[in-house]
């Protein structure tokens, strides 16, 4: 019965992490064309604005159960906690706290553009944009390989 609790535990955690990063990989994308609207453009500039906000929302809801359900296997099973050979599980939780930043720093972003105070241009969004691809390959990677 412990087994079969946590893989519906863990299962569920996959879920929520997997729709917080597309989340992830989506909001920046919707950064990029905001940074690239004309001045003379408010309508697509609105909807835009209100398409980023509804899916900042969405994160924000997403990041906190994906982020608890992961707590939970780490605490109450173990996973990643005990024996030799469990350093992936801190390179793991250092990307979480990455994401956890990136999902921050996205709300920020959001906010100045919001207010019309981004400085940042559409090619610096582009780049953003790919940080939460290599977050995600990199902890795949921790997490199926455990290479240490």
């Amino acid at each position: 019965a412990k087994l079969r609790a946590m893989l519906w535990i863990k299962s569920l955690h996959i879920v929520f992490v997997a729709s917080w990063f597309a989340g992830l990989f989506y909001l920046p994308r919707i950064l990029v064309n905001l940074a690239m609207v004309p001045a003379d453009s408010g309508a697509e500039r609105a909807r835009l604005l209100l398409m980023a906000g509804k899916l900042l929302r969405f994160m924000h809801i997403l990041a906190p159960i994906a982020i608890t359900l992961g707590l939970y296997l780490w605490g109450r099973y173990g996973i990643g906690l005990r024996g030799p050979g469990n350093g992936w599980m801190h390179a793991k939780l250092t990307l979480v706290l990455a994401a956890i930043a990136y999902h921050a720093y996205c709300a920020r972003l959001y906010a100045q553009l919001e207010n019309g105070a981004s400085r940042h241009s559409h090619v610096w969004f582009r780049w953003f944009n790919e940080v939460p691809v290599v977050l995600m390959i990199i902890a795949v990677i921790l997490v199926v390989v455990k290479p240490f």
